[in-house]
């Protein structure tokens, strides 16, 4: 079915609901938002009323959420062309350009004003920092000018942990840096996995990925050398104040896992590759996600567990 065909069958259908204004916030991204700014709060070394706790995490969730919105206004177009979101509800018609910017604009506002009430002026201002930089440095620069976009733009992602660090201390410890910066490492060879079997996609849209600019190969070989440099990253983080013996276990296993998913990436024949579906790289994408989430659930339990350690640890 043609865009317009689409757009028009989706319309007809009424005005939107619910799940459409939901599909906005991009539910799936916020789950990693929450989930990582939820152990930045709980690993603090500051105790936070739940009460408050819980509002820190609702507000930033809903700051992650109004950052897709907009990302989503802002991407209508490109949108309309990928396969992987040309469902969206803007490409379908379900939702306008404008309603989806004033949605997203009035939640942003919402959650810094609500966050800063309820914590602190600096988690505030990360919050509407990250929002800052994922809609107009990642979204309306970077995407669509540098095949380092996903590098750079990386950064959006890597907050959320920092912020709920921020909003149980009022301040930003070695621990927050370290939380930001796996996540950082972490989203490069993710993003460009899925490139290496979504590329048709960004050459349709005209988004410079690395797959675009400089081909599948160099892209593997990227994807090899970040997660080398990850890995490192991630075992170091065992032997300071943010790891556990259970993250140090998770991260040997896990990164000794990841290496060995990046070096079949790395040796692959691109012929075999697109015989088999790029099976290695769907399967190095999946992993990745369950990679973060390990990390940082790795990290909650060392700190539930910090009093069963005394000084052993």
């Amino acid at each position: 079915m043609s865009d317009a065909g689409l757009r028009s069958a989706t319309a007809d259908a009424g005005d939107a609901g619910f799940a459409d204004f939901f599909a906005l916030l991009k539910p799936r991204v916020m789950t990693l938002v929450v989930f990582t700014a939820f152990v930045g709060l709980y690993a603090a070394p500051v105790s936070v009323h739940p009460l408050v706790g819980f509002a820190a995490i609702l507000f930033i969730a809903v700051g992650g959420g109004a950052s897709g919105a907009l990302n989503m206004w802002w991407d209508s177009d490109i949108d309309r062309v990928m396969r992987r979101t040309r469902a969206r509800p803007i490409p379908t018609g379900r939702i306008t350009e404008a309603e989806a910017f004033g949605f997203g604009m009035a939640l942003a506002g919402f959650a810094v004003i609500l966050l800063w009430l309820a914590t602190n002026a600096l988690a505030a201002a990360l919050l509407a920092f990250t929002i800052f930089f994922y809609v107009v440095i990642y979204s309306m620069w970077l995407k669509r000018s540098t095949p380092q976009n996903i590098v750079i733009g990386g950064a959006a992602g890597a907050f959320p942990p920092m912020i709920g660090w921020a909003a149980a201390t009022g301040s930003i410890g070695i621990e927050a840096v370290l939380m930001f910066a796996l996540i950082f490492m972490w989203t490069p060879p993710h993003f460009w996995a899925l490139a290496l079997f979504m590329k048709s996609d960004y050459d349709d849209a005209g988004v410079p990925m690395l797959t675009v600019t400089h081909g599948r190969r160099v892209t593997r070989t990227h994807i090899l050398v970040y997660t080398v440099l990850l890995a490192g990253l991630a075992l170091g983080a065992g032997f300071t104040a943010l790891g556990g013996p259970i993250y140090l276990t998770v991260a040997v296993v896990l990164n000794a896992l990841f290496l060995r998913g990046a070096w079949a990436i790395w040796r692959r024949d691109e012929t075999a590759a697109e015989a088999d579906g790029y099976r290695v790289e769907k399967r190095f994408f999946r992993d990745s996600l369950f990679y973060l989430f390990a990390h940082f659930g790795a990290i909650a339990l060392d700190t539930a567990a910090a009093p069963f350690w005394g000084g052993v640890w």
